[in-house]
């Protein structure tokens, strides 16, 4: 059993998954953000084709931008006042410079491959969709060619390949590694300490480079009170439900108070008008303007310029743009705010199916008294199970 599943190739994790929806290295932020806000997807990938010999053109993908890149990119200073000029510059500004982020992997690479290259740092390998012959297909092609985006690069389609992607393969055949899956997190020695945090009461908008580094590490950000006791979370999955309007939260509020305005059930009408009181005595009402034009929105400028604060629909801030087209949430599931934890003592096998299920990269590891003892990662658990395909 141990021989076949070492033999799998890539292509097998591949089955299913759909094409990627690309944009050109040449789009600007502003292309990204109509495109996140009318996809179901929460990244896009970007490439960057380039003709040789005249006759053949050759395209890669260079990276990937999310939600939270265009959010953070506009918490700027100079972009929060001027959101519209930010938005109009190409982009390479928000792409990640770290080109091993993503990376190009073959249909007929191993599973071993695949893991190895994700432990070297590889977010997201870029894997070609084999040929299939299925009912439909000439149907979704021709819907590709009618696409605002990009979704085949020289006659080719491709797919992400993730690191959730690999642990639900992995805990389909979870059999191959008894005993491993059975023994707690600290006995496998898998709980980092090395944990991106910010104070509760800290503002948000120091928060910003953390939160950064936080989806470049496919992790999140604690939020801890002084005592070091773990309150919640500042998460990239959470920050990707909403839309770029979120950056004047960002700008005014506490981390504590961002936490609960970007919780998927709306933002409290206290925070939307707290943020629009500190605006003002930024003079940043302009970038509300700004926002305003950009999202096409009279909910939204109503939540800000209404004489009266209880008059104002406040909770349609945040709702604005990709979950909002009507002032309401699309039907798609969005994850809570919640943070997903667990304990030391947890099996390594319940970690992976409480990820798996939340639809998270990782989980806050905390004691009994809620004081936090680090974060176990997907690249941790694939760290372990890589060494013991080596024994086996």
């Amino acid at each position: 059993m141990a021989v076949n599943f070492l033999a799998r190739d890539v292509s097998d994790l591949c089955l299913g998954k759909p094409p990627l929806r690309s944009l050109s290295a040449a789009a600007t932020v502003a292309d990204a953000l109509a495109v996140l806000k009318s996809s179901d997807e929460s990244f896009i990938s970007v490439w960057l084709c380039c003709e040789h010999e005249k006759e053949k053109e050759q395209c890669r993908c260079v990276g990937k931008v999310c939600m939270v890149d265009v959010i953070c990119y506009l918490c700027k200073e100079d972009n929060l006042l001027s959101p519209s000029s930010a938005l109009n510059q190409p982009l390479s500004v928000i792409l990640p410079k770290d080109c091993s982020l993503v990376v190009h992997l073959e249909p007929s690479s191993s599973l071993l491959e695949a893991i190895d290259l994700i432990l070297q740092g590889a977010q997201n390998l870029v894997v070609p969709i084999l040929p299939t012959k299925r009912i439909g297909v000439s149907r979704r092609k021709q819907h590709l060619k009618t696409s605002s985006t990009i979704n085949s690069h020289n006659g080719r389609e491709y797919c992400w390949l993730t690191q959730e992607d690999v642990i639900r393969f992995l805990l389909g055949s979870i059999g191959v590694f008894t005993p491993l899956p059975a023994l707690s997190l600290d006995s496998l020695g898998i709980i980092s300490s090395d944990v991106l945090a910010i104070d509760y009461f800290s503002p948000a908008s120091l928060a910003v480079g953390v939160i950064s580094k936080s989806l470049t590490q496919q992790t999140s950000v604690a939020i801890l009170d002084s005592d070091g006791t773990f309150i919640g979370e500042i998460s990239p999955v959470t920050l990707a439900c909403c839309d770029e309007t979120v950056a004047a939260a960002i700008a005014t509020l506490s981390a504590g108070d961002l936490m609960a305005y970007i919780d998927c059930g709306g933002p409290p009408e206290d925070l939307v008008r707290v943020v629009k009181a500190r605006l003002k005595e930024k003079n940043l009402e302009k970038m509300l303007q700004e926002f305003t034009i950009l999202s096409s929105c009279e909910s939204l400028h109503s939540a800000f310029s209404s004489s009266s604060d209880e008059e104002s629909p406040t909770r349609t801030l945040a709702r604005s743009g990709r979950y909002s087209r009507s002032s309401s949430y699309s039907a798609r599931m969005v994850r809570k705010a919640e943070a997903i934890v667990c304990h030391p003592k947890s099996s390594l096998i319940a970690v992976m199916i409480q990820a798996i299920a939340h639809r998270v990269n990782y989980l806050w590891v905390i004691e009994d008294d809620c004081s936090l003892v680090g974060i176990v990662t997907f690249s941790n658990m694939l760290k372990v199970f890589r060494e013991h395909l080596e024994t086996m």
